[in-house]
């Protein structure tokens, strides 16, 4: 890997965090598909199109973490089975209320943030700020999109915490 001069040992627990969140976004991506799928009731128009719009990002990411292990001279995972067993999101049923599906997304939120700053972690032990860089952006993205699910679910007497002065 020289040409991207990059320590590889350092690299390979960098790959390994990439792996696991590649796994995670294959398992929030089928999630989300799912709850595409079946959300009834109403907020059926404004979830449908917003966990459509969810996995269509999320089908973009899944690309572009393997692109980068790629990049970094890695074979990414790519079967179900591994992906079962790496992530840290798990299944769901489809029979859920609009809430609780908003509920489950933002716990796998939680999740997948913690996993991406792990994987900074390692990438900046390593000194990969391609990683970094598209981590980074992620995780923005990312935070913006749990801010905007969470907003639904509070009740419209629900504040935000004053900034103190």
């Amino acid at each position: 890997m020289s040409y991207l001069n990059l320590n590889n040992e350092k690299t390979s627990k960098t790959v390994k965090q990439l792996d696991v969140l590649l796994a995670d976004y294959h398992m929030y991506y089928q999630k989300l598909r799912n709850f595409h799928w079946n959300i009834v009731g109403t907020s059926f128009f404004y979830l449908h199109e917003q966990f459509e719009d969810m996995y269509n990002d999320a089908k973009e990411k899944i690309d572009e973490i393997a692109e980068r292990i790629l990049t970094l001279r890695y074979q990414p995972s790519s079967n179900y089975s591994e992906y079962l067993d790496l992530s840290n999101i798990k299944e769901s049923t489809s029979k859920k209320t609009d809430k609780a599906m908003v509920k489950e997304l933002l716990e796998d939120h939680g999740k997948i943030l913690k996993q991406m700053r792990l994987v900074v972690e390692k990438a900046d032990e390593a000194e990969d700020e391609g990683t970094i860089d598209m981590i980074g952006a992620y995780i923005g993205e990312l935070e913006k999109t749990s801010w905007m699910l969470d907003a639904w679910s509070m009740k419209t007497e629900d504040t935000h915490k004053a900034i103190d002065a």
